[in-house]
């Protein structure tokens, strides 16, 4: 019989491969545009979510989401501009740039733990985080010849977001901030149903990919993240969830034939080698700390 750790692992490489399709999907909706992509994105996640929270809380929903309190709505509002920010990048530099970009993603989160948090880096840490950031520079600079500048800094900046939404969620581990992805797919679909000034009329199939999207894969890699981290190290985790941003611009080559251009690539590839060399290293760590403490 199958361990609860390996199945952990199991449906994790499942949901990060599922996931690595968003470009993908984005890639081959036709008509609507980014905000009527976030909005329907958002409808489609919040059926479920909400089907989840009204599972675990019933009545007591209303309550628990006023449990959250400031760093909740602080930390819906960060998701919130993660998610719109994410899929504006799709819209304006080729998915190899916004998902390697994504990837600095821990070690953004290990400098702002650093600032506000005040968990310590090592040397090891700074270092590999340098390297991650050259990476980074080199596709940034490729977006001002290719066109993509502004979908790099877009990427950029939804990655500081994301980074500050988990430093909120490990400030107030004591809470359980799930209702948080509520209030941020609210705030998705006010945002996004006012930018585009309540025009929603798009075909059927792109409504259809954008419920695939987040209806479906969202949700899938949503749930596995929360029974996962039950028997996997946070590291570990992360690890595995490479698979999301090392596959994206995979399937957009294959199937649609976009363009990796060589900087791209080659800045893509420092900072999956850089994030790759830090989870296992801290994957070693926490083993050798675990064994001590034994």
């Amino acid at each position: 019989m199958i361990s609860n750790r390996n199945l952990s692992i199991l449906l994790l490489i499942a949901g990060s491969v599922g996931i690595s399709f968003g470009g993908l999907i984005m890639r081959n909706i036709s008509i609507a545009d980014p905000w009527q992509i976030a909005f329907y994105r958002g409808l489609a996640f919040l059926f479920p979510i909400t089907l989840i929270l009204f599972h675990q809380h019933g009545l007591g929903i209303v309550t628990n989401i006023k449990k959250i309190g400031y760093p909740g709505m602080v930390g819906g509002f960060l998701l919130m501009l993660a998610n719109l920010l994410f899929i504006q990048a799709l819209a304006n530099t080729s998915i190899a740039n916004a998902l390697f970009t994504l990837s600095s993603i821990p070690f953004i989160t290990a400098i702002l733990a650093f600032i506000f948090l005040k968990e310590k880096l090592s040397l090891r840490t700074i270092i590999i985080i340098f390297f991650a950031f050259m990476g980074i520079f080199i596709m940034i600079k490729d977006g001002l010849v290719s066109g993509g500048f502004c979908g790099n800094i877009l990427a950029f900046v939804c990655a500081i977001c994301f980074s500050g939404f988990v430093i909120i969620l490990r400030k107030s581990r004591n809470i359980d901030m799930m209702p948080v992805n509520l209030i941020s797919c609210v705030l998705v679909l006010i945002v996004s149903f006012v930018i585009s000034l309540g025009d929603m009329n798009v075909p059927i199939q792109d409504i259809l990919l954008c419920f695939l999207w987040g209806g479906v894969l969202m949700i899938f890699v949503h749930s596995v993240f929360i029974f996962s981290t039950r028997y996997l190290l946070a590291s570990e985790a992360t690890f595995f969830m490479l698979l999301e941003f090392s596959l994206g611009p995979f399937w957009v080559w294959i199937f649609l034939n976009e363009a990796i251009y060589h900087e791209t690539f080659y800045g893509g590839i420092i900072v999956i080698v850089s994030v790759a060399v830090y989870s296992l290293l801290e994957i070693k760590n926490t083993k050798i700390r675990s064994i001590s403490m034994g």
